[in-house]
Parts: C-alpha cells; structure tokens; sequence
C-alpha cells in the first residue's frame, strides 16, 4: 500500500464478506463498469496497470494524504483513501476506487466515491467522479493514474472549484457554488463531518464500507482502544501537542 497508518486508526486487513448495502439511484450518467475478473484482462492491460501502480512509489507520484491499495482478488481495481486538510472539505475522510478497463490505457479506469461527499463533480447517485474536465479527451500515451490522483485532490480546492463548467458537474445541487459560496461552503463542510464519524469509519454495515458494484473497498479502519493508540503512537515517535519542545 502506498502511504502510512494514521495515529489515530488502524487499516484493517480486507474483508471476506461482500456488502451491497449501498444501492444506486436512477441516474442520467452511465454506471461504473463492472469490475473484470483477473482472466479476463488483456495481458498487455494488467502489465500497463502493474506499471502504473509500480510508478506511484516514485517521488511525488502519489499525492500526500492519499493511500492506494489494489484488490487482493483483482488488479484491475485500486482502492483508495483521501485525506483533505485545507479548504472547504478540510478535515474530511474520503475512500473512493478506481476500475480500470480491460483495454487500458486506451480508455481511462472509472473513478467511484464510496463515501458520500457534496462535489459538483462527483454524482449524489452513485459517486461517480467525472474526469472529463481534465482529459478531454484521455490519450494514452500521455496521461497516468497519477495524473488522476493528482487532479482527484486538485478537485477539492478552491481554485479547481472556480473553474468547474456547470456542463461537467454531476452534481447540479453542488454547482450552487458559483451562486452562493457560504451555502455550499456549509454543505461541504456537512458532508465532511460526516465522513469523519465513528459509523462512516468503523461500521461494517455503513455505505462507506461497500461499493455499489464489486467487492467491498479494501482499505478498512478499526477502531483502537487508547491504550492500543498510545502504544501505536509510541512507536510512531509521535508526541501531543502539549508535549512538544518549545
């Protein structure tokens, strides 16, 4: 896995069990393609894919704050963990996945949010994220996995926001931006509060724990007793605040 363990909470290893509990609405944007077994990718694909993960352990490949993992049972799925800490989703906790096509790199993997988050590019109905706005179109001699990663945590800050055609947004609700920025800076703000709760990170039963399509997300946190946090931080060499030097 590309990162580290928070301080506060622990990744579990994946889950045998598979939840559906999460179940899409109608929707005017295509479904995220179901996910390909390992027999069926093109062999040239699953090295492509291999590669690009291979190439997130390179310097600056990997956003800072973000943890990709590929599933156990399937290469063609990585999932994912974002952590924001600046701008209106400050403080947020986000997994989303991407699945990628048995023809990559000729086509892009989709990107899904499994938790629920207020963006106008990512789909109230399904957490379809649409990539469009930056690679239009996809050339695959040219664009990475980490040119959507990079562009996925770039889609959070103001900047990226401001330039968010109402044309692209998945989610009209959230184009509200352009029109009243202290509304939907409340509602960014609801919506990251809620992925920091105790059920969006530790019940199994929540919609955040499962996809709507495909195995449930690998990356999986577990509460820790403060004893186990305080023994984990010890070894982190991590300190409170207060007892920081001066």
């Amino acid at each position: 896995m590309l990162g580290a363990l928070t301080p506060f909470a622990s990744l579990a290893p994946p889950p045998l069990r598979r939840d559906t509990t999460r179940k899409p609405g109608p929707s005017a944007q295509p479904p995220p393609p179901q996910p390909h077994t390992p027999a069926s990718i093109n062999p040239l694909s699953r090295a492509a894919i291999s590669l690009e993960y291979a190439s997130l352990r390179y310097q600056s490949h990997c956003p800072l704050g973000m943890y990709v993992i590929p599933h156990s049972d399937n290469p063609s799925i990585w999932d994912a963990v974002l952590f924001i800490h600046q701008g209106y989703y400050s403080d947020s906790i986000l997994k989303f996945r991407l699945t990628f096509p048995h023809d990559y790199p000729e086509r892009p993997p989709v990107v899904h949010f499994i938790t629920d988050v207020f963006h106008p590019l990512i789909s109230h109905q399904d957490g379809t994220f649409n990539l469009a706005p930056k690679f239009r179109p996809w050339r695959p001699k040219e664009h990475h996995v980490y040119d959507i990663l990079y562009y996925i945590k770039a889609s959070f800050k103001k900047h990226a926001l401001d330039q968010i055609k109402e044309s692209d947004c998945l989610n009209k609700e959230a184009f509200r931006y352009h029109d009243t920025t202290s509304s939907f800076a409340a509602l960014a703000t609801q919506s990251s509060m809620l992925s920091q709760t105790a059920s969006a990170l530790f019940d199994q039963d929540h919609p955040s724990m499962a996809s709507t399509k495909g195995p449930a997300h690998s990356l999986i946190f577990r509460e820790l007793k403060p004893e186990q946090s305080n023994a984990l931080r010890a070894q982190l060499g991590l300190r409170e605040w207060e007892d920081a030097p001066q």
